[in-house]
């Protein structure tokens, strides 16, 4: 179920998986893929979700139409709650997802200064126990938690993307180690979203 905060800005308007793995060899801390589809993007975004334990923060950077909403959309499959809903957030800049953890989802894309985005309390979600998952983060990175995940997503074609998740702290670390072991073991992820394609979804 989803639960929506209204933060309004009336200022602005409005297949099968063929992922490649290949870890950093600098840092155990970075995990860099190929995504080749929107499924793929989803999947790897469920395993994250699955291997999340409260209070994490995810941190994503990328342009437009790049996949991150669809990352996020599997990350709240991972936490067991409906994906149905997923939506990059637009006027309503938050989103709460409630499965085995709750999760607020945070776009800041539509908000120009650090007041802005203080005004629509950020720092609350992020001192909490609540997952944060937090589209076009470049825009408060004075504020988000030294410890945190982020999740870097490139155009590589038409249809391929790049990604590039980097721990920045052991909370964060731990994560990305759970992360690699759900993506690498199919089976460990819910069984009844592992075959999801949902159709027609935009994403950002």
């Amino acid at each position: 179920m989803r639960f929506k905060r209204s933060v309004a800005n009336p200022r602005r308007p409005t297949g099968s998986v063929r992922t490649s793995r290949r870890a950093s060899p600098a840092s155990s801390r970075a995990w860099e893929l190929s995504l080749f589809s929107l499924l793929d993007t989803e999947r790897l975004g469920q395993a994250l979700g699955s291997a999340l334990q409260g209070g994490e923060t995810l941190a994503l950077y990328g342009p437009l139409g790049v996949g991150k909403t669809a990352f996020v959309r599997g990350v709240v499959a991972g936490l067991g709650a409906s994906q149905e809903d997923v939506s990059s957030p637009t006027f309503v800049l938050i989103h709460e997802y409630r499965g085995r953890l709750p999760l607020a989802h945070i776009d800041l894309y539509r908000l120009n200064s650090l007041r802005e985005i203080e005004s629509i309390g950020l720092e609350e979600y992020l001192s909490g126990p609540m997952v944060t998952a937090i589209e076009w983060a470049d825009r408060a990175r004075a504020m988000l938690p030294e410890d945190r995940l982020e999740i870097e997503l490139r155009h590589r074609s038409v249809k391929s993307r790049s990604i590039t998740l980097m721990a920045t702290g052991p909370l964060s670390a731990t994560l990305l180690a759970r992360a690699r072991r759900s993506h690498g073991h199919p089976s460990k992820l819910p069984r009844s979203r592992r075959a999801d394609s949902p159709k027609g979804k935009k994403s950002s």
